[in-house]
């Protein structure tokens, strides 16, 4: 080979190693200094080829560069360019987007236009991990006349209610969501219409049966139910929890049952994979067709409980592979069953609110349920669900996961609104003060002047009831023809930005409460079961007696469900010790 071309080949390899010679290292982090795993980075050099950054925030690239340009992306974070010296450590802080702020300020469930709350003091109870409420009380209408709640599907409540009672315990006060208790029952009574397109609305203004100088109001909103026959694709990731604390016939026994249930429901277009955490995190099965119905069972039964729970690195696994099998325009969800005992990595609720809130605007929906008794954490659950846009429940047997996972299907599974919130606007002619009966906010929430009202997610057909009770305005004596409220309802519909708003108004017209549907008056049973419980300041006028006599004159003796109601309000008379007292109800 003649010496110039040798020396010709010597300097283009010089030049092909010079190409790579740098290696441009640093992390990721947000304005707080914390890590942001699974930041999408570009550099200059390398084209559009992209790199993540790890676990800790941290990145390697090779650089061939001296004079290089970095991009950074990430979810709800403003994007990031600078150029660099690939030879220096980058330090790289993202700013957060006012929207993504948005969804880490303290949420309220329920709120009252322009008023402000004394701070309450903070309770914890039996061991249990639960969401500390404060109690509406009764508003000026003439100071205050709007006030308004959250739409949401979540029903969990009644299920814990159910185990402390069956267990005979007495219940931790803030386990009690009356909201959630009206929630996990079908009260629609002889109004059985439904529209595939919008909200229907029905009111009923009754008597109040503890004091005859009030009234309550029953306000009814029937959500759109989708078309069986149109139900799009589902893009379905299973994330169970098989951790050493899951080894109880009640958890992950009962869980397989009820996974395998609900499988065979799927259809062929649907996609369903299995992740698992549990001394580790596992995909036993990668992303699989809803007709391979076999292949699937064989995973669940495979499933063994054992070893630690690394509940955050689980999480994140499910959304990397909902994001892989992700249908557009299709139901992307995880399902989470778990007992809630997270603790291996970020465990605290601030920290699983944030991991899950950075998620939310991919579009993938969040459904947590929650088994097991002791250790089982509802308020993290609860966390979890909204901030991932979606609903929880809990299944204390098989038969309440035959009722979440199959009888109410697409009610769990299929949502037909994001952030929907009714707003209540009183008459102030006709109601003096009214309360609004459950819905209760967590004290830190009222205490934050930032907070804001949390829409809810709400599942195909669902129907949600929200009870007041009213002090009528006795100066005006005329009321006939006369409006009751208006209602301003809003949410966004799947896949769209931009509110949907419905206006509805409520009628001035009481009824005697024992004329009323009975679904109403069942209605009432539960509200004041709630109330005890939760030893509300105004269950002192009523008595586990008078609401197992409104239950018995009430309940649809072919309903399961609300038969066991009966049975629940029974338990809980020994549990508590209540001794029968002569019924002091007015309308008797």
């Amino acid at each position: 080979m003649p010496k110039h071309c040798l020396l010709a080949l010597i300097l283009l390899c010089i030049l092909a190693q010079s190409k790579g010679q740098y290696y441009l290292r640093g992390e990721v982090r947000d304005e707080k200094g914390r890590y942001l795993e699974g930041a999408r980075i570009t550099i200059f050099s390398k084209g559009t080829y992209p790199f993540t950054s790890g676990s800790s925030g941290t990145f390697g690239i090779p650089s061939s560069s001296l004079n290089d340009t970095i991009f950074v992306y990430y979810d709800g974070f403003e994007p990031f360019k600078k150029a660099i010296d690939p030879r220096l450590y980058q330090v790289i802080t993202l700013k957060m987007m006012p929207a993504m702020a948005n969804l880490l300020k303290n949420k309220l469930t329920s709120r009252t236009k322009d008023f402000t709350t004394e701070n309450r003091s903070a309770f914890t109870g039996f061991g249990e991990s639960y969401s500390t409420l404060v109690e509406n009380d009764f508003i000026e209408a003439e100071t205050y006349p709007e006030t308004g709640f959250s739409l949401n599907i979540d029903r969990a409540s009644y299920s814990n209610i159910r185990r402390f009672l069956n267990n005979e315990m007495t219940v931790p006060t803030d386990a009690v969501r009356i909201e959630e208790l009206l929630n996990y029952f079908d009260l629609r009574g002889k109004n059985k219409k439904i529209d595939e397109h919008k909200f229907l609305c029905q009111s009923t203004l009754t008597s109040c049966p503890w004091n005859l100088d009030n009234q309550l109001l029953f306000l009814q909103l029937q959500a759109p139910k989708v078309n069986l026959d149109t139900l799009p694709p589902s893009n379905l990731v299973f994330l169970i929890d098989v951790s050493g604390s899951m080894d109880k016939p009640n958890r992950l026994p009962m869980l397989q049952a009820a996974f395998k249930l609900f499988t065979e429901n799927l259809r062929a277009k649907d996609t369903i994979t299995i992740v698992t955490y549990g001394g580790g995190v596992h995909i036993p099965l990668l992303p699989t067709s809803g007709a391979d119905k076999e292949k699937i069972f064989d995973v669940i039964d495979s499933l063994y409980a054992d070893g630690d729970t690394p509940g955050e690195n689980a999480i994140r696994t499910a959304y990397d592979m909902a994001k892989h099998s992700f249908i557009k325009n299709g139901n992307n969800r995880i399902i989470l069953a778990t007992d809630g005992d997270f603790n291996v990595g970020q465990t605290s609720e601030r920290d699983l609110d944030e991991l899950v809130s950075y998620q939310r605007q991919s579009g993938i929906y969040l459904t947590c349920l929650g088994v097991g008794m002791g250790n089982y954490k509802d308020s993290k659950l609860e966390t979890l669900a909204k901030k991932g846009n979606g609903n929880f429940a809990y299944l204390d047997n098989i038969q309440e996961a035959e009722k979440v996972l199959i009888q109410e299907f697409t009610k769990t599974i299929y949502a037909v609104a994001n952030d929907a919130y009714a707003a209540v606007n009183f008459n102030r002619e006709v109601v003096k003060e009214y309360r609004l009966i459950g819905f209760d906010n967590k004290a830190d929430a009222i205490n934050d002047s930032t907070s804001e009202i949390e829409g809810g997610e709400v599942g195909s057909g669902h129907n949600m009831m929200a009870v007041f009770e009213l002090v009528p305005n006795t100066a005006n004596k005329d009321s006939l023809n006369k409006t009751l409220a208006t209602i301003k309802l809003q949410y966004r519909l799947p896949k769209q930005d931009h509110y949907t708003y419905q206006d509805f108004t409520l009628p001035y017209q009481s009824i005697a409460f024992e004329n009323a549907d009975s679904c109403y008056r069942f209605a009432t049973a539960i509200t004041m079961f709630g109330s005890i419980l939760k030893h509300s300041k105004f269950s002192k006028y009523f008595k586990l007696d008078d609401v197992l006599s409104i239950a018995n004159s009430s309940a649809d003796p072919n309903s399961r469900v609300q038969q066991e109601f009966i049975s629940l309000v029974q338990k809980a008379s020994k549990v508590y010790g209540y001794k029968k007292k002569k019924r002091r109800f007015f309308f008797e």
